[in-house]
């Protein structure tokens, strides 16, 4: 869209790494004719760690399922790496491209090098197979985490990240900021403040995880 027009408003609801998207310069101030609301939060990698550390103390190396030629993975990739060498745990990335046997056979490479866990990178054609993603998890025994609540609701046993509603709404404010006059390029882009934690205990107890007590009363939905 910003390629058809460089003068004409447009509102991101929400766009995971804009920056590295070319879409805006920086996030207090955009400097183009984008701006709006993003997924990126860099607290979140870390936090997704540390809930597996917290659901299964065991595991050392955790596999990244991450999306083949899709320009926010880099970023994605870097933060969860920065998050794991300071917690101590090694990772094992796997690009993968969005079809149904590419990830079939990314989580089997798991297994075979002995990866405790998963995390799940959140991308509109990775979604389309949360599904698969959640089956594969359960069937090899891996817990996984992802950012979405669809991934818990579709049989995945947790999800962590922002609030896609909250950040819908607040999409709407800057729409509303601009047809009353404001510019884009000086309407400072708004990261997540609003963030959802699911557990699908059902999945998470075929996996034979014990839950503590204080992670299940941080849950916002608990689907049994």
């Amino acid at each position: 869209m910003r390629k058809l027009s460089k003068t004409i408003p447009i509102v991101m609801a929400p766009i995971s790494d804009l920056i590295g998207n070319g879409l805006v310069e920086g996030f207090a101030r955009p400097g183009r004719n984008v701006t709006g609301v993003t997924l990126f939060s860099n607290e979140l990698a870390g936090k997704r760690l540390q809930l597996l550390r917290q659901v299964a103390p065991k595991i050392s190396r955790v596999a990244v399922l991450v999306q083949r030629d899709h320009p926010p993975s880099t970023t994605f990739i870097s933060e969860t790496e920065a998050a794991a060498q300071a917690l101590g745990f090694r990772l094992h990335i796997l690009q993968v491209r969005a079809e149904a046997a590419d990830i079939t056979n990314a989580f089997a490479a798991m297994r075979k090098e002995h990866d405790g866990a998963v995390i799940v990178q959140q991308t509109g054609s990775l979604n389309a197979h949360l599904q698969l993603i959640a089956d594969q998890a359960t069937r090899r025994g891996l817990p996984t985490v992802h950012a979405s609540r669809l991934f818990a609701e579709s049989g995945g046993p947790l999800a962590c990240g922002p609030s896609l509603s909250a950040l819908g709404y607040r999409a709407a404010s800057y729409v509303d900021k601009i047809l009353k006059g404001a510019t884009p390029a000086d309407l400072p882009v708004e990261q997540p403040t609003s963030f959802e934690f699911v557990i699908n205990l059902k999945t998470a107890k075929a996996l034979g995880l014990s839950i503590p007590q204080s992670v299940l009363l941080r849950a916002d939905q608990i689907i049994e």
